[in-house]
């Protein structure tokens, strides 16, 4: 057993001394933002809902709201929703327009911004939501940045200020944010930090924001230089892909330099209620990102296995070095966590519950093999996608 241990240990030492450095949340929109331009570009939101009136009404005010002082135009495009969506939004923009003075003071601007779409029928070979958002970005017109956000993220009023300060100043193409997702049912308390913190893994902060490095974004908070994403062929270029914020990200770094952080000004106002709902949320695309192969599902829940269940195995039951290497890899693993516990404020004891946390999550990969291979793959909304990018 000596051997499984020292084998989970040096992929731990691996993960947390030679993997840019994914787990000590660094990456963050308030630290580094250069000066603002001279000049503010315009800009258009575009926002895909399809049954949002949940959430639609904090989303859309939260945009009219937003300080900017350069031109800025909100499109919502409602994809053919059934629970009053666009008739909420409306009202929404209103409220929000009669509430927030305009940056100027002069109470100019905020009345038009608002642009309501009823979205055509699914096209063939697109995912729901990219087909919302290429319907969004043909109505918006020739605007210097494109805003690609989610329905259910309410943005602080400098948002925009902050990432086409960052966009400008540092020349980037793509600047993205990592939304705080809602962290309050004891649900989303175990196990949404997590959530940040694989992904992380996956598509470590730094070796995205370097030159040369990986390709990634976060679906829920975009700013898009419109003539580079023109270039890469437009978002029809990844109509398909179900993990669609990854694609887009990976398709405008080959157009220049891409900026991905962590974020309180853009915060997630979804609920995660229950474990069903936070499985769901898990499950709809984890079989995408292993591309739909058994191959690489049964390597990824045997090295799951590996990394964190055997460490806590060897420590309960083992004995000598076994136990000491896999209490080594179990106290490493709690440390690599506790960053981004300390960003969403929670108990520093989480770290310890990350193999259970970490096996839930394994669940979660199976059932979402599951799921696509009776032909409900990447449910969302009442539709099933994952067969369009299998």
């Amino acid at each position: 057993m000596i051997w499984v241990g020292g084998v989970a240990l040096a992929v731990w030492l691996v993960l947390v001394l030679a993997r840019d450095g994914f787990w000590l949340t660094r990456e963050r929109d308030s630290l580094g933002l250069p000066p603002a331009p001279t000049v503010w570009p315009s800009v258009v939101a575009v926002v895909p809902a399809r049954d949002e009136a949940e959430v639609i009404a904090r989303s859309i005010g939260s945009l009219i709201a937003q300080n900017y002082p350069g031109d800025f135009r909100v499109v919502l495009v409602d994809d053919n929703s059934s629970d009053g969506t666009a008739a909420i939004a409306r009202a929404a923009g209103e409220a929000a327009t009669k509430s927030s003075p305009s940056p100027s003071g002069e109470g100019l601007g905020r009345a038009d911004r608002l642009t309501i779409l009823t979205g055509a029928p699914l096209a063939p070979g697109w995912t729901g939501k990219l087909w919302a958002v290429h319907q969004g970005i043909a109505a918006a017109g020739a605007p210097d940045y494109l805003w690609l956000t989610d329905a259910d993220i309410a943005h602080a009023p400098d948002t925009l200020t902050s990432l086409i300060t960052r966009a400008v100043g540092d020349d980037r193409v793509l600047v993205t944010l990592m939304a705080r997702l809602r962290c309050e049912s004891l649900a989303e308390r175990a196990l949404i930090p997590a959530f940040v913190w694989f992904f992380a893994m996956l598509y470590p902060f730094a070796a995205v924001n370097r030159a040369g490095g990986i390709g990634g974004a976060a679906g829920g908070c975009m700013l898009a230089r419109r003539d580079a994403l023109e270039a890469a062929g437009g978002i029809a270029a990844v109509r398909s892909a179900l993990i669609d914020d990854c694609a887009f990200g990976a398709l405008m770094k080959r157009q220049g330099r891409v900026w991905l952080g962590l974020t309180d000004r853009s915060v997630s106002i979804r609920r995660y209620d229950t474990w069903a709902s936070v499985g769901a949320m898990i499950s709809r695309s984890a079989y995408a990102q292993l591309r739909y192969s058994p191959v690489l599902l049964a390597g990824t829940l045997v090295g799951l296995a590996l990394i964190y269940l055997i460490p806590v195995l060897l420590t309960l039951f083992a004995e000598g070095y076994a136990r000491g290497l896999g209490l080594a890899a179990w106290v490493l693993m709690t440390i690599a966590f506790q960053p981004m516990l300390r960003f969403y404020r929670r108990s520093p004891l989480w770290g310890v519950a990350l193999p259970a946390i970490a096996l839930f999550y394994a669940a979660q990969t199976f059932a979402s093999a599951w799921a696509h291979w009776r032909g409900h793959g990447g449910m969302w909304k009442g539709r099933a996608q994952a067969a369009i990018g299998a």
